[in-house]
Formats: C-alpha cells, sequence, structure tokens
C-alpha cells in the first residue's frame, strides 16, 4: 500500500479510518472497494448527530454497477458528512484516501482503533480474499 494509506486503520468490509488526533475520525472506503463498484454516481452520507453502533450501515455508495453500504467500524457519534460528494461522488474515485472520505465521527473509545487492522494486515486480507 502506499505511504499515503500508513495511519489508517482498516475493516473487513473495506472502510478505512483516520485518527484526527483530536478525539474524532475520518472514515472513506478503500481504494480496492471503490475499484470494484466502478465510477459512483450518488453518496449518502449519514447525519450529523446520528448515533451508531459498531457494525451498523450508516452510509450508501452507489456506482454504475451497484449501490453498497457503508458500515461504522466503531461505536459513536456522526460529526458530518462530506459535503462535497452531494455534486461530486467521484471524488472517491479519484481520491479514496483524501478529498474522497465519507464522514467524520466521535468514536466513544479511541481504543477500539487498535482492533482494526493496519494497512498490511489489509493488503493481506485482499489478497487472501481473491
Amino acid at each position: 500500500m502506499s505511504q499515503q494509506t500508513a495511519d489508517l486503520k482498516f475493516t473487513q468490509s473495506h472502510e478505512w479510518v483516520r485518527d484526527n488526533g483530536d478525539g474524532t475520525c475520518t472514515l472513506g472506503i478503500t481504494e480496492h472497494a471503490q475499484e470494484l463498484l466502478g465510477d459512483l454516481v450518488f453518496v449518502e452520507a449519514p447525519e450529523a448527530g446520528r448515533r451508531v453502533a459498531a457494525g451498523d450501515a450508516c452510509a450508501v455508495v452507489e456506482s454504475v454497477k451497484a449501490a453498497s453500504d457503508v458500515y461504522a467500524p466503531l461505536a459513536g457519534e456522526i460529526l458530518s458528512g462530506n459535503e462535497a460528494l452531494a455534486d461530486s461522488p467521484e471524488l472517491i474515485n479519484q481520491e479514496p484516501y483524501g478529498d474522497g472520505w465519507i464522514f467524520k465521527f466521535r468514536p466513544d473509545s479511541m481504543e477500539a482503533l487498535g482492533e482494526l487492522m493496519d494497512a498490511a494486515a489489509y493488503d493481506a486480507f485482499v489478497e487472501a480474499e481473491g
């Protein structure tokens, strides 16, 4: 994986999480996920203030191929969705680890981040998935 992903944690459902260093995190879908989906045409981010449990479907990304749920990797509160995606969902295809983030949230426990995969473990997981 690229240097761009060294600070990220990953889920088996192909989301990435970045610790923002202030008790909040940013979430998006991985480069692998956006490649499988193809050109994104719509993103529905969760509402600010919404509480989510780990594993909750909380956002939707739609491509020309399919719609796919995005899952909360950790319990917490949604702080904001990426408003730029309303007009430019293709940002996820162009910059999945940059401007293509989907939402920011405040996890109930930052320690729970440690349970997610690092980049090397995620790469191995994707490779094993075939």
